[in-house]
């Protein structure tokens, strides 16, 4: 996985070119990300770099929030690891986060502890990027909504059967098994999941304000967290 960043999801609008076209834009307010810890394989099995994302109110967090980001935080742990001699691992001194995620990557970075990383640094020369949310959430839903089924004929004979999943007992491929296949399209919890959209064209960058237009939809409602990476699509 790439370097990527922590953001919200602003809501959609549209921007024009220098041609006059427009293009409908997601706008992302995207960092800045505080580095809060750096994994290495030696002490961890596997690189990667943990970002923090939003100040959390001191009074709203709690100890082990604060100590997570805090050297000076005193703690009876942290006094007894100190005199046995341990040493222990760096920490940023910032504000607790209310977001915190990982970004696994494929070697060792040389970003240290503490560092603060923009969208204009990370995403200075990405033409695409790939936006993972979490997908508005519907309830439970009937197989017609949650999964684009056609329902049955709306003709004479059908009765009040119009928007039925259909049979979903034995067929050819799976007689006498007396249960139908698993994975089966019924109804169920729609939404409310991780989706990823692939592949979004980034149309401008805001420095100034830490913003990410790109082209197209992303999940989630306004006020969303994203998580945001250069795309792992290949052309």
């Amino acid at each position: 996985m790439s370097l990527g960043l922590l953001g919200l999801k602003v809501g959609m609008t549209q921007v024009y070119d220098d041609q006059g076209k427009s293009a409908p834009v997601t706008v992302l307010r995207v960092g800045p990300c505080p580095v809060l810890q750096v994994r290495d394989q030696q002490r961890d099995g596997y690189d990667a770099l943990q970002l923090g994302f939003l100040d959390k109110l001191r009074r709203k967090a709690t100890r082990g929030e604060r100590g997570h980001v805090s050297a000076d935080l005193e703690s009876k742990r942290r006094r007894a690891r100190t005199a046995a001699g341990v040493t222990l691992a760096a920490k940023p001194n910032c504000e607790p986060q209310r977001f915190i995620r990982e970004f696994r990557l494929e070697k060792a970075s040389e970003t240290q502890v503490g560092a603060i990383l923009t969208a204009a640094e990370v995403f200075k020369d990405v033409k695409a990027v790939d936006v993972i949310g979490t997908s508005k959430g519907r309830g439970t839903a009937g197989s017609m909504k949650r999964h684009n089924f056609a329902g049955l004929p709306a003709s004479h004979g059908v009765k009040k059967h119009h928007r039925s999943p259909g049979s979903i007992g034995s067929h050819a491929s799976n007689r006498g098994s007396g249960r139908p296949k698993l994975g089966h399209k019924g109804a169920g919890r729609y939404g409310n999941t991780r989706t990823t959209a692939r592949n979004l064209v980034v149309v401008r960058i805001d420095a100034d304000n830490h913003l990410i237009l790109v082209k197209g939809a992303v999940p989630g409602p306004n006020g969303g967290m994203i998580m945001i990476r250069p795309t792992n699509k290949k052309d």
